[in-house]
């Protein structure tokens, strides 16, 4: 039996585990055949993945997610960390903006979203040609790009340009924002110098209206309002 590959079931999704001592190019291989013997049975639902077994720099994991999701039907809605203290962060992060999976625009972004797992620290810039999901921070001196919207499980405190080639129905959701610059199309928006102090976090959305971008607590309601 091949156990280079390994798929099982956790609480938000399902665990890839890998071999260790596979090298990676016949790892990839293993991968894609593994998924695409097992479309039928793993069906369309949305869940988060999770790798075991040995470790992935975060370029490895996108490349493994990409062959994924190329031989099934999954809507790999996240990439979940290995840490039990960060295990369902995608879940968690999203029940703490009252929001789902199941939500129209969450959905339909996620659906064509490529996925960044960690801190982007001080010089660091991302630039996806889709929708961007990071599941951690864009720290000071960081930026991440996208042609798409961007949704940030973490905080904003650096750069975004959502909407690069000019999609002005683009928007930025973080669960913390606080950013230097954002950018949506063509229009900026500079965050004061001296912004107001505030205790309490909660996710919030930037969003381009009549000229001008908005920054509005994250709702139901406003969500319903944006056309992806």
């Amino acid at each position: 039996m091949d156990n280079t590959v390994t798929i099982k079931g956790y609480s938000h999704g399902i665990t890839v585990i890998l071999n260790p001592d596979t090298d990676y190019e016949t790892l990839k291989q293993k991968v894609a055949v593994k998924f695409r013997e097992s479309a039928k049975f793993l069906g369309n639902t949305q869940m988060a993945l999770r790798f075991e077994g040995r470790k992935l720099s975060g370029e490895e994991q996108i490349e493994l997610l990409n062959i994924i999701t190329r031989e099934c039907n999954l809507n790999i809605v996240c990439i979940a960390c290995d840490d039990e203290t960060e295990d369902g962060l995608f879940v968690r992060a999203l029940e703490k903006a009252d929001l789902s999976p199941s939500d129209q625009t969450v959905s339909k972004t996620l659906q064509n979203a490529r996925f960044y797992k960690g801190n982007l620290r001080s010089g660091m810039e991302m630039t996806f040609e889709e929708n961007a999901l990071i599941i951690g921070d864009v720290n000071p001196g960081a930026s991440v790009n996208a042609n798409g919207s961007i949704i940030i499980l973490g905080s904003l405190k650096g750069n975004a340009v959502a909407g690069m080639g000019g999609n002005e129905n683009a928007f930025v959701l973080a669960l913390d924002m606080a950013p230097v610059q954002i950018r949506i199309a063509q229009t900026i928006a500079r965050s004061p110098d001296h912004p107001a102090r505030s205790e309490s976090k909660e996710a919030q959305i930037a969003f381009l209206e009549d000229g001008a971008i908005y920054i509005e607590p994250v709702s139901k309601k406003v969500l319903s309002e944006r056309t992806i």
